[in-house]
C-alpha cells in the first residue's frame, strides 16, 4: 500500500463488518483519521480507539446529513467518503416479496444517495474530495438468486458513470468499488460454491490501492472480473444458456 495516503480525514459508512470493517482499520493503521459508521454501536465500539464511531442508518437521510456534520466537526473536512452500507438476501423467482425489494433498493441505493447528498456539497464547495460508493460485479449482469440486489448495485454503477464527468470539473473525484465474491456475513447466505472467494483483508487492501490512485473503477478479482465482462459481451441465448448450465447446473 502506497504510504502516505492521500487523505487526512475518511468517512465510511457499513463499517462494521466485511470490506468497511477492514477499510476503516486499514486507513486508522495508515494514519488517517476516520470515522466509521454502521446501524450497531457495539460493533462500532469493536472497532477500537482511534476511531469515531457515528451509529447511523442510512435510509433516513436527515440522519445522514448530521452524520456529516459530526465528522467535519470532531475531525476536520472530509477527504475521502466509502459508502459500503448494503444488504443481500437471495430471491427465488417464484418468491417475488415486494418489500424485500424496496428494502434492498432503499438501503443499497438510496442509503448511498443519501450520504451523496450530504458531503457533494461540501466536497464540492471546496473544490476537493474523493466520493466512493462500494456496488459490486453482480451489477454487470442480472444472475439468479440476485433480483433484488443485483439491480441496486447496476444501479449504482450507473449513478457514479453518470456523476463523475461532471464532479470531476468540480475537482472531486468519484470511485464505484466492484467486488467478486468476498467473505462477509452477507455471503454466508449464500448456498452454492462462491468462485474466487477473497477474504475481507484482502479486499479492503485493493479498495485502499485503488482509491489511493485515483481509479474510477476498483473492480477484483482480476480473473473473474475478466470472464464475467466476456460473458456479459455474449449474445443473450448463449449467455441464458450457459448461466442455465453452470449457476443454475440444469440442462
Amino acid at each position: 500500500m502506497r504510504k502516505p495516503l492521500p487523505w487526512k480525514t475518511a468517512w465510511v459508512t457499513g463499517a462494521s463488518t466485511g470490506i468497511g470493517r477492514e477499510i476503516v482499520l486499514q486507513l486508522k493503521a495508515a494514519g488517517v483519521r476516520v470515522a466509521a459508521s454502521a446501524r450497531s454501536p457495539e460493533k462500532l465500539a469493536a472497532l477500537g480507539p482511534g476511531v469515531l464511531a457515528i451509529p447511523l442508518d442510512v435510509t433516513d437521510a436527515k440522519a445522514c446529513h448530521f452524520a456529516a456534520e459530526q465528522v467535519e466537526a470532531e475531525l476536520g473536512p472530509i477527504d475521502l467518503v466509502v459508502f459500503g452500507a448494503g444488504t443481500y438476501a437471495p430471491v427465488a423467482a417464484d418468491n417475488i416479496d415486494p418489500d424485500l425489494f424496496a428494502h434492498t433498493m432503499n438501503t443499497n441505493y438510496m442509503g448511498v444517495v443519501n450520504c451523496l447528498a450530504a458531503v457533494a456539497p461540501r466536497m464540492t464547495a471546496r473544490g476537493s474530495g474523493h466520493i466512493s460508493w462500494i456496488a459490486s460485479v453482480a451489477g454487470f449482469m442480472g444472475l439468479p438468486k440476485a433480483a433484488a440486489y443485483g439491480p441496486t448495485k447496476a444501479a449504482l454503477i450507473n449513478l457514479a458513470e453518470c456523476l463523475e464527468p461532471e464532479m470531476k470539473l468540480k475537482g472531486v473525484l468519484i470511485s464505484v468499488i466492484n467486488p467478486g465474491f468476498v467473505a462477509t456475513p452477507l455471503t454466508a447466505q449464500n448456498d452454492f460454491e462462491m468462485p474466487f472467494l477473497m477474504q475481507p483483508e484482502e479486499a479492503g487492501r485493493r479498495t485502499i490501492e485503488g482509491l489511493a490512485a485515483g481509479r474510477f473503477e476498483i473492480a477484483y478479482p482480476r480473473r473473474f472480473v475478466a470472464i464475467l465482462r466476456t460473458l456479459r459481451a455474449l449474445p443473450y441465448p448463449l449467455f441464458f444458456r450457459l448461466i442455465t448450465r453452470f449457476v443454475l447446473k440444469a440442462k
